[in-house]
């Protein structure tokens, strides 16, 4: 069981690594649901993944499922987690509680998020901690733990400009953030000038970017619609020729997602996080084409 204990830094593993390359996962709702999970997991392993986040609901309602998943992902498939940890709902005491929960089971790498507003959310929203920034300095000042941000290449959808989104940006690292994932995007340029427009500012941390396979046509449109990640007009028009056929939309999500990864390789970013959905398929094509140089 030593072993379970030892923990790798997400940010010396992006150091360390030519390309890191991480898969993001949700905590199943059902028994089956969780034993589907495990089959993905099981599945991706193969391809030696250099970490693997875990998130959690986006006001940060139960957090231990967040934990629990994480734990059992490092101690059945010695696979580094990442949590995802939200401040939004959460008193100063119970981020605190939170924060012994991760470290009684050995998880020391997170992502520190603010957590979404929602009218209809079910947990209250407390605003002791009223940006990420403040989570990430309760955290640095615990001691311990290696700490990753969010980043929006096209904007948080809150933020007034790209502007004042980069100067929050910049005091979560200022704060002691490590390192940065970024958003899901589907078109590079937006990654490129975001990433240009962060070291302008004096933001020197490695900025690792998201993709996400598309598999659905109704489906995507509602990330983007939710994220604030623009569908470029010639990948809209080509999934509205296709929509109806599932094969042909997921055909086409893989070679989109393998033509934005080569070219973000081939510029040299840190590695590529992959949004998963809680599935294997694509993201396995995906990155099974990388590793194989096809």
């Amino acid at each position: 069981m030593l072993e379970y204990f030892q923990t790798m830094n997400v940010r010396e593993l992006i150091d360390g690594h030519q390309a890191v390359f991480s898969f993001e996962f949700f905590p199943p709702k059902t028994d089956e649901e969780a034993k589907a999970l495990f089959g993905v997991i099981a599945e991706l392993k193969t391809l030696d993944p250099s970490f693997i986040s875990v998130t959690h609901t986006p006001s940060g309602i139960d957090p231990l499922k967040t934990a629990v998943l994480a734990r059992a992902i490092k101690e059945n498939y010695a696979l580094e987690p990442m949590a995802h940890f939200t401040c939004i709902a959460h008193t100063r005491s119970e981020v605190r509680e939170i924060a012994a929960q991760l470290r009684e089971r050995g998880i020391f790498n997170v992502l520190a998020l603010r957590g979404d507003i929602k009218p209809d959310a079910r947990a209250p929203i407390k605003r002791e901690y009223h940006y990420a920034a403040d989570l990430v300095r309760e955290l640095s000042a615990m001691g311990g733990f290696c700490i990753g941000v969010a980043g929006y290449p096209e904007k948080h959808p809150e933020a007034p400009s790209m502007e004042a989104d980069i100067a929050r940006l910049k005091e979560k690292v200022e704060a002691g953030a490590s390192f940065i994932v970024t958003q899901l995007f589907f078109d590079n340029a937006y990654y490129f000038s975001f990433v240009e427009k962060c070291r302008a500012a004096g933001i020197t941390v490695p900025i690792v970017p998201g993709i996400m396979p598309v598999t659905s046509h109704k489906q995507i449109k509602r990330f983007a619609e939710m994220c604030g990640s623009r569908i470029p007009d010639v990948m809209a028009r080509d999934l509205e020729k296709i929509k109806d056929d599932t094969a042909a939309v997921v055909a086409y999500g893989v070679e989109h997602a393998l033509a934005q990864c080569r070219e973000l390789l081939k510029n040299g970013v840190p590695g590529i996080h992959f949004y998963t959905l809680n599935r294997s398929h694509s993201t396995m094509a995906v990155l099974r084409r990388l590793k194989q140089g096809g």
